[in-house]
């Protein structure tokens, strides 16, 4: 179909917003938030967390935080979408700032739902997180221990691949980095 026959299309044959949205035929709009332990929204990252990352290696969420307590010390970001009944965490991302060293920061437990990988959730995540980790808080550079199946995914959002495949929980993992972008030349003044 041509542009110019898909432009003439009449106003009644084209469906409605509403009857799209009733076909399940749109994209969702996903809203990124930083939060906290005592937000409403970290019990539903928690389960997130524990669904998609946590159970495949032996780990309940409370097992979980007790053999690795950093709850409280790392950022919290979770990908939610907004519905008339409430909003739901569909994604959700951890850093830990300054760590192992001052300017360095991990990116932990980055996970997004199933049902909505490859729309563009994860990238929205560590989109956020890099804005964030780069722009305000001044970090040299961002880590993370992937899991090889998530490998890909970083490298098509510009992080590097470093050193060896290691174990991490029983699962083959590689380190990834993402260095401070170099900020953008200035245009020489006359």
């Amino acid at each position: 179909m041509s542009r110019a026959s898909r432009r003439s299309t009449s106003p009644e044959r084209r469906p409605s917003l509403a009857k799209r949205w009733e076909r399940g035929d749109h994209r969702p709009v996903i809203s990124i938030r930083r939060i906290n332990t005592d937000d409403e929204l970290y019990p539903a990252e928690c389960v997130l967390r524990e669904e998609v990352l946590l159970r495949a290696v032996g780990f309940d969420f409370a097992s979980f935080a007790r053999d690795y307590p950093f709850e409280d010390r790392v950022e919290h970001y979770v990908a939610v979408l907004d519905r008339p009944d409430g909003a739901e965490v569909v994604g959700c991302a951890l850093l830990l700032r300054d760590y192992p060293d001052p300017g360095h920061g991990k990116v932990m437990q980055v996970a997004v739902n199933p049902q909505l990988r490859g729309q563009g959730v994860g990238r929205s995540l560590m989109a956020e997180i890099e804005s964030r980790a780069f722009g305000q808080l001044g970090l040299a550079q961002l880590f993370c221990h992937a899991q090889l199946t998530a490998v890909p995914f970083y490298a098509r959002i510009g992080w590097l691949e470093t050193g060896e495949v290691f174990q991490e929980a029983g699962i083959d993992h590689r380190r990834m980095v993402m260095p401070r972008p170099d900020p953008p030349s200035e245009p020489p003044l006359y």
